[in-house]
């Protein structure tokens, strides 16, 4: 959806810096950086989120019986597109807890309860699918992923096909470039650079 990458262009959940790039933990030097955390603090734009979100599961994943976030960027917008459709909601942790019940998934699911599980973004896909196979492990079944933005990265895009795992996306890295150009926030010089960081990640500068 092109309204909503041009909206998290403008509260710059997402930036782009071809020329001056980021580091990410990996150590990957990139052009953009997401942080759909910031979406929290604008009422207008999480809720044309939640909507948009929500009326994609239902399309898409129209038996969903709970919906599920990760920890912890997951977490807020799973409650919001909960409360949209009037299911259940439960939150996913990165790892079971070393104390109590020793929890990895917080709230009550059933045996073979169909779950959609929501991320903020989509790199790599390592952290969402570990959370997938987290709670196939405790009964849930999972119907698919879905989240704000995807980078488009081809290792992600396999790791998914990998895991057998379905995932929707509002929009992506090939959508938001084409925004970005169009209301000035990049200038057409920057795409070629931009593409091919897609591409290949690891060695895009040289």
């Amino acid at each position: 959806m092109k309204e909503i990458a041009e909206q998290l262009l403008e509260i710059k959940a997402v930036t782009l810096r071809p020329n001056d790039p980021f580091t990410w933990a990996s150590g990957i030097k990139s052009p953009i950086y997401c942080d759909n955390r910031l979406t929290m603090s604008f009422p207008k734009v999480r809720k044309k989120i939640t909507k948009a979100l929500a009326t994609k599961i239902r399309e898409t994943y129209p038996e969903v019986e709970v919906i599920a976030g990760t920890a912890t960027a997951g977490i807020p917008h799973a409650a919001w597109i909960a409360e949209e459709l009037n299911l259940p909601m439960v939150y996913i942790r990165g790892k079971a807890k070393d104390h109590g019940k020793k929890n990895q998934i917080e709230g009550q699911i059933s045996l073979n309860q169909k779950m959609v599980v929501i991320e903020d973004l989509i790199s790599t896909g390592g952290s969402v699918i570990d959370a997938c196979v987290a709670a196939t492990k405790e009964g849930a079944n999972i119907l698919g992923v879905a989240a704000i933005f995807t980078y488009e990265l081809p290792k992600g895009i396999d790791n998914f096909k990998n895991a057998n795992l379905s995932f929707l996306t509002l929009t992506n890295y090939s959508e938001l470039i084409e925004v970005a150009v169009n209301k000035s926030f990049i200038s057409k010089s920057d795409v070629t650079l931009l593409n091919r960081w897609k591409i290949n990640p690891e060695d895009w500068q040289n």
